[in-house]
C-alpha cells in the first residue's frame, strides 16, 4: 500500500513521511488500524483512493475506501458482519444474509461458539474467517450458502395394536413400573 502511495503521490508522499523512523511508526498505526481487513481490501481500498483522489489518503480515508471497496461487491465491513452473524435466528442456512460470506463464516466459526461466549473471544475468530472469504470474493470467486437439509417425509403408519402393546410394555419395562 505504502509502495502504491509513494509511486502514486510522489512529491504528497515524501512531504508527510520525510524520514524512516517516522515512517516505521505510522505503517504500524495504519497496519493496527487497518487489522480488520485483508491484504487484498487493503489493496483495493488503496486503489480505490488512487483512483478517486488526488491527495494522499489518511488514515481514516484509508478505512472509508477499504469499505467502499467491500460495498462495491455488496460485502459488509467485518465488525457489522459478525453482529449479523451472531443476531441471526435458526436455522441459519435458511435466513436472508447480506452475502454469503457472512453466513460461510458463522459457520466455520461455529455458530455455538459464537452464541456462548463473549465477543472478546469470538469476534477475532469469525474475522479471520470472514477476511478468507472476503479475500476469496475479491478474486472473483462466487460464493453460495448450502441448500437447507430436508428431512424425509413420510406419512406415519401406526404400528399394529399388538406391536403397540409389546412396544408399551418393554417402555415400562426399561422405565421400571
Amino acid at each position: 500500500m505504502f509502495a502504491l502511495f509513494r509511486l502514486n503521490y510522489h512529491n504528497q508522499y515524501y512531504a508527510a513521511f520525510p524520514d524512516a523512523e517516522q515512517l516505521k511508526q505510522i505503517k504500524k498505526l495504519w497496519l493496527e488500524s487497518l487489522a480488520d481487513y485483508s491484504v487484498e481490501q487493503i489493496l483495493k481500498g488503496a486503489r480505490h483512493a488512487i483512483e478517486h483522489s488526488e491527495y494522499l489518503p489518511t488514515l481514516n480515508r484509508m478505512h472509508e475506501c477499504c469499505q467502499q471497496g467491500l460495498a462495491d461487491i455488496g460485502l459488509r465491513h467485518p465488525h457489522e458482519a459478525y453482529l449479523e452473524a451472531c443476531q441471526a435466528p435458526s436455522p441459519k442456512s435458511a435466513q436472508a444474509w447480506s452475502h454469503p460470506a457472512v453466513y460461510l463464516a458463522g459457520r466455520d466459526s461455529d455458530w455455538f461458539f459464537l452464541a456462548n461466549n463473549s465477543e472478546r473471544v469470538t469476534w477475532p475468530v469469525f474475522r479471520d474467517h470472514y477476511q478468507r472469504y472476503c479475500a476469496r470474493v475479491l478474486r472473483g470467486e462466487s460464493l453460495e450458502i448450502p441448500e437447507p437439509e430436508v428431512l424425509e417425509h413420510h406419512a406415519a403408519e401406526p404400528l399394529p395394536k399388538a406391536e403397540q402393546l409389546e412396544a408399551l410394555k418393554k417402555l415400562k419395562e426399561e422405565a421400571g413400573f
